[in-house]
């Protein structure tokens, strides 16, 4: 494969030379599950155990090891990780919503992103007893503040 000749990354950015700021982010996934599927998670759960409490501690670990999913992404003192759901009777979705802060040199948006695609997975892998019939989509980052960039908002 040729590569163009525009300047290529050669390794991790150097945040050394950045000021420390609070940095947050929130993103989220949605996880779109047929109406059986949906109607299953909603009155028995899974035979693994409680599908929400587990997805939420996944979301959160996975917002903890986002640098060793991730090649190029630095390890950070995070000093929050918050992930909730929010259950769409009437499109048989589960939107799965979190929020990553910390006090840093470099942003918290890849942790934040796999915070919510990780718990989304999480209850996939929880239910396909029950069918395979679910899709994640929608995953995307909400906002982020902190840094030199400023702040995002999606519309």
């Amino acid at each position: 494969m040729k590569h163009s000749k525009s300047k290529q990354a050669t390794g991790m950015v150097d945040t050394s030379v950045k000021e420390i700021s609070r940095r947050v982010a929130r993103a989220t996934a949605t996880l779109q599950l047929s109406q059986k599927v949906f109607q299953l998670l909603l009155k028995q759960g899974s035979p693994k155990g409680n599908v929400f409490e587990t997805a939420k501690l996944a979301g959160i670990m996975a917002a903890k090891s986002t640098p060793q999913m991730i090649p190029l992404c630095h390890p950070l003192e995070i000093n929050k990780v918050t992930v909730n759901f929010v259950v769409n009777k009437k499109k048989s979705q589960i939107i799965a919503q979190s929020e990553v802060a910390c006090l840093g040199r470099t942003g918290v948006e890849m942790e934040a992103l796999a915070a919510a695609s990780i718990a989304v997975l999480t209850i996939y892998d929880m239910m396909k007893w029950a069918g395979q019939d679910m899709t994640m989509t929608d995953v995307m980052l909400l906002h982020k503040s902190g840094g030199k960039s400023g702040t995002y908002n999606r519309r």
